[in-house]
């Protein structure tokens, strides 16, 4: 008597769970690689291997994510601005030349990524505008507060952070890495010509 060999588990891989941050975590990485086109339901499901009800578990409709995404994106943006923007009284300059070694360095490119993402849909949709209105005019107003702090008038402060950050965001832009080998030369000269002239 043969007895039957019992057939063999096939063990399949536990269904990722995404509660509402997870989707709108998840939906951010997908923005800063794919644009707004990769942040449709059926993809967004599929690609984090789920079903579209638990997108509406958690989502009255995919403006509700778009929303989510937007204040999620604002509210690190001005945590991050106040983290690196706070310092302490009588430091105003070191603390800018701090604000310009940060936003200009080349290690965060997930971060550049997502700026850029935003920025793109702000392009084309009047919501995000106002939302990227809103993080820009609280970044200039940080900087503009130090320029203040450190001695300038209002009218030079408010010019200064605008060159702060036209330099921090055109420079993530470029490839400049072989332009010359003194370029850390060349940036340390550039923020000193911003904070300090």
């Amino acid at each position: 008597m043969n007895p039957e060999k019992p057939k063999p588990r096939t063990l399949r891989a536990p269904r990722v769970q995404l509660d509402r941050k997870g989707w709108i975590e998840a939906a951010i990485d997908v923005l800063a690689d794919q644009g707004m086109e990769g942040m449709r339901v059926e993809v967004l499901a599929k690609s984090f291997g789920v079903t579209k009800g638990s997108f509406y578990w958690h989502f009255k409709d995919r403006q509700d994510l778009f929303n989510a995404v937007l204040h999620t994106w604002k509210e690190g943006r001005i945590r991050d601005i106040n983290k690196q923007t706070s310092g302490a009284p009588g430091k105003e300059r070191e603390q800018l030349t701090h604000v310009i070694e940060v936003y200009s360095a080349n290690r965060n490119r997930k971060g550049i990524s997502i700026e850029l993402a935003v920025r793109e849909w702000a392009r084309r949709d009047a919501q995000a505008a106002a939302v990227v209105e809103e993080v820009d005019t609280y970044r200039l107003e940080c900087t503009r507060k130090l320029f203040i702090a450190s001695g300038l008038s209002d009218a030079e402060a408010k010019s200064r952070s605008l060159l702060l950050y036209a330099y921090v965001f055109g420079q993530s832009l470029m490839a400049y890495d072989r332009y010359d080998p003194k370029v850390i030369d060349f940036k340390r000269w550039i923020a000193e010509r911003i904070v300090l002239n």
